[in-house]
């Protein structure tokens, strides 16, 4: 009940005043029956857009970490990410991605819209990444379709660390439906996995035109941090350095 308040009453307005979404291709989201929404993640806001403009509900696999605060301000959050239809997937250790692939197949079971971002995190430069294999893996065992989508100008209107959003006009682009039924049977095979991965993110990019990046965003995002925090050393290191006093002074 608090999901529809949440939507209609509560978030949804006020996400509509903020950034006045432009919506295209919304026909091609089922009235009824399971599947999949895939979508670039390029803000904190895309958690609560797609949801807040269609009218089925969606539930969202989200990191756990939006579960898992300390004190009041953590369980008011965590309470918030339940009311809004999120589902915690712990992304650290080697079970991380089978235990996304079974909270995600449970919702799909139920014949209702999973949403997921194949990328696995939100871009933190506004480029498109490398998709992760769990969306062909539940899309393959649970036999649904993916509808591809791109959410548009939200990385400008809050991108990564800036906590309080931009007025400014957005667009969420749906695509059509993809069918791999072709592939029955075959969720057990990594080069079908990615294969079926990789003409995801492709139909992604040809709606959000972002530009392309093979490899995956988490690594990408560890590296520069890692760079960065090493030429912080160098020049903390530079900074303090002391050369010897010249004769005479």
């Amino acid at each position: 009940m608090f999901y529809y308040v949440l939507k209609y009453v509560l978030l949804g307005p006020l996400l509509r005043l903020v950034f006045r979404p432009r919506i295209e291709g919304l026909e091609h989201i089922p009235e009824d029956g399971a599947a999949i929404v895939a979508g670039n993640h390029l803000s904190f806001s895309d958690h609560f857009l797609m949801p807040a403009i269609l009218k089925r509900r969606i539930t969202f696999l989200a990191k756990a970490e939006y579960f898992t605060g300390p004190g009041v301000k953590g369980r008011l959050t965590a309470a918030f990410f339940h009311s809004a239809g999120q589902i915690p997937v712990d992304r650290s250790g080697k079970e991380a991605g089978q235990a996304a692939i079974r909270e995600g197949l449970g919702v799909l079971g139920k014949g209702e819209l999973l949403g997921i971002y194949p990328e696995g995190t939100r871009s933190h430069d506004g480029r498109l990444y490398k998709g992760k294999v769990g969306v062909a893996a539940m899309a393959l065992k649970a036999h649904v379709p993916v509808i591809p989508c791109a959410m548009i100008g939200t990385f400008e209107a809050q991108p990564p660390g800036q906590k309080l959003p931009r007025f400014q006009r957005v667009t969420i682009r749906f695509g059509e439906p993809l069918d791999f039924s072709r592939y029955e049977g075959m969720d057990g095979e990594k080069a079908i996995l990615r294969a079926v991965t990789d003409e995801i993110m492709y139909a992604i990019l040809g709606l959000s035109d972002q530009e392309y990046v093979d490899r995956y965003a988490a690594v990408v995002k560890a590296e520069e941090q890692a760079e960065a925090q090493a030429e912080k050393e160098r020049q903390a290191a530079a900074g303090g350095r002391k050369f010897p006093k010249l004769p005479g002074r």
